[in-house]
């Protein structure tokens, strides 16, 4: 058997490292490929699609973390619904915050018909998936409005940063309140754990009360428990609507006017 050459050698470990896909990269590397930077592009669609509406229809899908064909059917039926504007992700899209998780989560959303914003959840804020969110989508606290929608996205997982960083950002928040339009009369916060979960800091009632500025606070969003179920952490009437993991197959579908709104759990 004639040996190679070490020109040989050399050539075929040349070609191996050339071609890009033959390296894996760590699970932990935050290299992206594809789509990013998609919170504000979804922002800009939905508030131009929503301007003028007077009334506002938008689904709320939640962790959807290691079900990957649970999420494509989600997908697919929200698509086929077909009179919803956004739709609204509260979190945990990845289990270890790994950045193929990301990834794959962002390629099956990708297919929605209508734009689509996520939240962090507390999953994603592992190893360096808090970076790898801020690539592929943008800020972890954010807001937009839909006609007069005002809907704020907010981080509140203080349990992952050892409860030492301002998370809610109240400084955040505060400006927010502030920045609201002329014409908003309903507000919706979006969040990925509940006040008094292990998960929130240990300023729920400020958390509370900061939240009563925005104009006509009607209710909000979380996931993180893997049910569904309605929450009045609060005695000021307005409701916590906690959407189930996708393994369970069912999302939220909110139907929003200036006068009323209704929610209800379809199940696929």
């Amino acid at each position: 058997m004639k040996r190679f050459s070490t020109f040989s050698l050399y050539l075929i470990i040349l070609v191996a490292f050339q071609a890009c896909d033959l390296i894996e990269y760590h699970p932990y590397d935050s290299h992206v490929k594809g789509a990013t930077h998609l919170t504000y592009q979804m922002i800009q669609r939905i508030q131009d699609a929503c301007a003028e509406k007077d009334t506002i229809r938008f689904a709320q899908i939640s962790d959807t973390q290691r079900w990957y064909d649970e999420t494509q059917d989600l997908v697919n039926a929200i698509n086929a619904h077909g009179n919803i504007d956004f739709v609204i992700h509260t979190g945990d899209q990845t289990d270890f915050g790994l950045t193929k998780e990301f990834i794959w989560q962002r390629n099956i959303m990708a297919g929605f018909k209508m734009p689509f914003v996520c939240i962090i959840g507390n999953h994603d804020c592992l190893g360096l998936g808090e970076e790898t969110y801020h690539k592929i989508y943008g800020n972890d606290n954010f807001s937009f409005n839909a006609g007069f929608l005002h809907v704020v996205c907010l981080n509140t997982n203080a349990f992952e940063y050892d409860y030492s960083s301002n998370i809610p950002d109240f400084q955040y928040i505060k400006q927010d309140i502030d920045s609201v339009p002329p014409g908003i009369s309903r507000t919706i916060v979006a969040m990925h754990a509940i006040p008094y979960s292990e998960q929130f800091n240990n300023i729920a009632e400020y958390f509370n009360l900061t939240l009563q500025k925005y104009p006509g606070l009607t209710c909000c969003l979380c996931g993180h428990d893997h049910h569904n179920d309605v929450i009045y952490p609060f005695k000021n009437g307005v409701p916590y609507y906690e959407c189930a993991a996708a393994r369970e197959k069912t999302y939220l579908l909110f139907t929003i006017t200036k006068n009323s709104y209704t929610y209800e759990i379809v199940k696929i």
